[in-house]
């Protein structure tokens, strides 16, 4: 046996030379995979840059130096990069969103797999969008298809001019996730959605203003917190 059997990290042999190698190597690999934080989920081409240490989840038809790594986690060691294989029921953080190895996939969000992939899956999407001028305010498909949406979060970034404060909501529902929102960087919006609503096609968010219309200066900073039931495979 010259690697252990989880993760695969190289093990002295006997009456080795140089076993300072060996066990620098398998104390590199430990640091990449404890508390995995992984850089990319599914790409297929390493990075022209990478840092050391860096761990990346490979996709599928990975080129150059991946290249024959389909779904392994590549880790950039010493200036070169080694394979590990990860085995179903692995976890990890890709920025930001817990990611889960099913066996075949890394999920994003998974709560709970099947043996085939099919996951009960949450997600937090988060954008900085830039209040136009108006009585409205859009930001384009930000809740997306087939999701469970439980509420929006947000917080001003940059005073928001012309109106006195806000509503967050969609067509038909201005105020759904929140109204008198204060426009003054800070101010901060906390809005569940009283049963959880199914949207069916990419929806848009609708800022309407409050007091006045919205001069075109402003940021907000929006999370929208959903849930997906993602597919098995065949």
């Amino acid at each position: 046996m010259s690697e252990t059997a989880k993760l695969g990290l190289p093990l002295v042999a006997a009456a080795q030379a140089q076993k300072h190698v060996t066990v620098n190597e398998s104390l590199t690999r430990l640091d990449a995979l404890v508390q995995l934080s992984v850089s990319s989920v599914g790409a297929t081409v390493p990075p022209g840059s990478p840092g050391e240490g860096a761990c990346h989840a490979v996709g599928v038809g990975a080129t150059g130096l991946w290249a024959g790594q389909d779904g392994k986690l590549a880790i950039f060691v010493n200036g070169g990069w080694v394979f590990t294989v990860p085995e179903a029921g692995w976890q990890g953080w890709s920025g930001g969103t817990r990611v889960q190895f099913d066996g075949v996939e890394w999920v994003e969000g998974a709560g709970a797999l099947s043996p085939n992939g099919a996951g009960f899956v949450h997600r937090t999407i988060e954008l900085d969008h830039g209040v136009s001028a108006g009585a409205t305010s859009t930001v384009i498909g930000a809740l997306p298809p087939n999701s469970v949406a439980y509420g929006v979060t947000g917080r001003v970034l940059a005073d928001i001019g012309g109106a006195t404060g806000f509503q967050v909501g969609v067509a038909g529902s201005a105020d759904r996730y929140g109204s008198g929102i204060g426009t003054n960087a800070g101010s901060w919006l906390r809005g569940l959605t009283g049963s959880p609503l199914t949207y069916y096609t990419a929806t848009d968010l609708v800022l309407t203003a409050e007091g006045g219309a919205f001069d075109g200066t402003g940021t907000v900073r929006l999370a929208v917190h959903i849930a997906e039931l993602t597919l098995p495979r065949a």
